[in-house]
């Protein structure tokens, strides 16, 4: 572009920004914007020709950026990655599809609008949006995610001691953010909570020395607030301190919520305090909580039933009592399913009967007795079996070598391998034995009777459906004269069965939370910081369970962050991006979020008019 003197019929001249351009191989030009009569702009102007040169150079430039371009298709078979390693000033483009699903969650909005009653003069969201993008695609420590910040198209302007400083206002807001999320989910995703899934797991820190437990004053009233990070029973057999995680998730595998507890707080003690915040903050009646045997506890079933809600949960069978083994054991009323070969796969029956639990008053905490109406069902699969037989092999294998020789374990345990062995006292000629080595022996008898429960599960549920001749009643569920949580539909054993089965996504869940997000380890120490971290790598959970959800679970999360953590671009020059991967899962991203990954080069200001599309929120 160009400026260009234009003389009127009346002599006067004024000045115009002119565009040249080639249609069908000839040159034409046109006037993009008229700039007025030359003796006015000197008035204003020492050299108005040269001011105005000036602005259509910079024009041309903007111009080039937005509409030059260049469009090679990169080759999915090619090797994409070979040569990724000789570039500079790399940048990644796969967090578009992160950042759109981060705006139509509106979190951005919620930030911003938070954000407006601090003094602090970063940018809150730019600073969340940096740390969700790089759990996803780079997790690291914050630092790592600092050092990051070149690798995204975004403006970034803020320090280390600003990511730092950020962490307190994202904890503040937690809880409001959740909730605003769950309402976004909700009204774009149709969220069902008729089912919520619940487990417990927990993340470990580098440090020794467990967080002290602190007294403070709250309106006169003196009260202990646990400490945090607190040594308990780790699910990676860590002997770090701990925190307690409990995670509420949808039938869909999206998660809700989820609360933070004292390393030491045992799991079954979770799910209550959990379960009354989901029903006030998030105004969820009327549910079905699906939850392991861990949670099978009275106090546990008593609050649930004293809500009028639903629960799913499965029983251990071994720790029952010998009535309730002989009715597993008894075949009468199984419905056996078998394979091609007529091989058995899977039976089960059900029956409804009471049972005696144990609560505990809310007055003095003394035991008390109550009989409840459940509906049991039992399942038995050949693969559970099977699974049974070979993860009790290594310990039998332990417990044979530790009869053979006692010094390995001087005092054998009820658990493990030593569960295997018993104890003689007596020799087979009646004397009294003094030896150690000779006191062990192998347990068969214990052996027998363990291996006959084998594949052998039971759930307990006071969910029931419509019988055969009931009519429909008003609303999707009740609770009838004898406590149950009957539904508006028909609800079989199998159909319980497959309620329970969807438990296995959110242990899925945890491990993508260990792995692919790297939670753990935390190196963070101030409670409100680490409460942040947490935060963050449950938005990162959310964002990439939404992907699954829309992808139709064609790919994993592992997979579809690997991908996105691969779409980067090399700076070329003349503000040109060189891309070189593309794989079918940035392809099908590409189809659902409308953002085509398919282009080898790209110039920077299509890249913006990219990543401004992505942000739009679709209602």
């Amino acid at each position: 572009m160009f400026v260009k003197k234009v003389k009127n019929p009346d002599g006067r001249i004024r000045l115009a920004i002119i565009q040249s351009y080639r249609v069908d191989g000839k040159n034409k030009s046109r006037m993009i914007k008229n700039l007025g009569y030359l003796e006015d702009l000197e008035r204003e102007y020492d050299n108005p020709i040269v001011h105005f040169n000036e602005i259509a150079k910079k024009m041309t430039e903007d111009y080039n950026e937005t509409h030059g371009k260049i469009s090679i298709i990169i080759d999915k078979d090619e090797n994409l990655q070979k040569n990724i390693d000789n570039f500079s000033n790399l940048k990644n483009l796969g967090y578009a599809a992160i950042s759109n699903i981060y705006h139509d969650l509106e979190i951005d909005y919620f930030i911003n609008n938070h954000r407006r009653y601090t003094n602090d003069e970063f940018n809150h969201n730019a600073i969340l949006k940096l740390l969700v993008f790089d759990r996803i695609l780079f997790p690291s420590s914050k630092k790592g995610a600092f050092e990051h910040k070149s690798l995204f198209f975004e403006n970034m302007d803020f320090s280390l001691n600003d990511v730092y400083r950020s962490l307190p206002f994202f904890n503040k807001h937690s809880k409001e953010l959740l909730m605003a999320i769950n309402k976004r989910i909700k009204f774009k995703h149709k969220r069902s909570t008729t089912l919520v899934y619940y487990d417990v797991t927990n993340y470990y820190f580098e440090i020794s020395q467990e967080d002290l437990d602190e007294e403070i004053e709250i309106d006169g009233e003196k009260t202990i607030t646990k400490g945090l990070r607190k040594k308990g029973v780790s699910k990676e057999h860590r002997p770090e301190p701990i925190v307690q995680m409990g995670l509420f998730m949808d039938e869909r595998g999206i998660p809700i919520t989820y609360n933070t507890y004292s390393g030491n707080t045992n799991d079954c003690k979770t799910l209550i305090p959990s379960l009354m915040d989901i029903k006030y903050d998030y105004d969820m009646k009327d549910i079905i909580v699906v939850a392991d045997k861990g949670m099978m506890t009275g106090d546990n079933l008593g609050r649930i039933m004293a809500q009028k809600n639903g629960y799913v949960i499965s029983y251990s069978i071994r720790k029952s009592k010998e009535s309730f083994q002989s009715y597993v054991l008894n075949q009468d009323d199984y419905i056996n399913e078998y394979d091609a070969k007529g091989n058995l796969v899977f039976k089960y029956k059900s029956r409804i009967a009471p049972r005696e639990i144990t609560i505990h008053s809310l007055k003095d905490g003394k035991p008390v007795k109550l009989q409840i109406n459940e509906r049991q069902i039992i399942f038995y699969s050949q693969k559970y079996a099977d699974r049974a037989k070979y993860d009790r092999q290594k310990a039998l294998e332990k417990a044979c070598k530790m009869v053979e020789n006692p010094n390995i374990k001087k005092k054998p345990e009820n658990r493990g391998a030593a569960k295997y062995i018993k104890q003689l006292f007596i020799d087979e000629n009646g004397e009294i034995i003094n030896d150690f080595e000779k006191a062990l022996d192998f347990n068969s008898e214990f052996l027998q009777n363990e291996e006959k429960l084998d594949g052998y599960y039971a759930i307990c549920t006071n969910v029931i459906g419509l019988s055969e001749k009931e009519k429909k009643f008003s609303g999707k569920s009740r609770i009838t004269k004898d406590g149950f949580f009957q539904l508006n539909k028909k609800v079989s054993a199998k159909d319980i069965i497959d309620i329970y089965r969807g438990l296995w996504k959110i242990e899925e869940t945890f491990k993508v939370t260990k792995s692919s997000l790297k939670t753990r380890p935390v190196y963070l120490w101030k409670r409100e910081h680490i409460e942040a971290h947490f935060l963050i790598c449950f938005i990162s959970l959310v964002i990439l369970r939404l992907l699954e959800y829309r992808l139709k679970g064609k790919y994993s999360a592992s997979r579809i962050s690997k991908s996105l953590s691969l779409a980067n671009g090399a700076y070329l020059t003349d503000g040109f991006y060189h891309f070189n991967h593309y794989d079918d899962v940035l392809e099908d991203i590409g189809k659902e979020l409308k953002i085509d990954y398919s282009r080898k080069y790209l110039k920077l200001g299509e890249i913006r008019k990219m990543l401004g599309e992505v942000k739009k929120i679709n209602f």
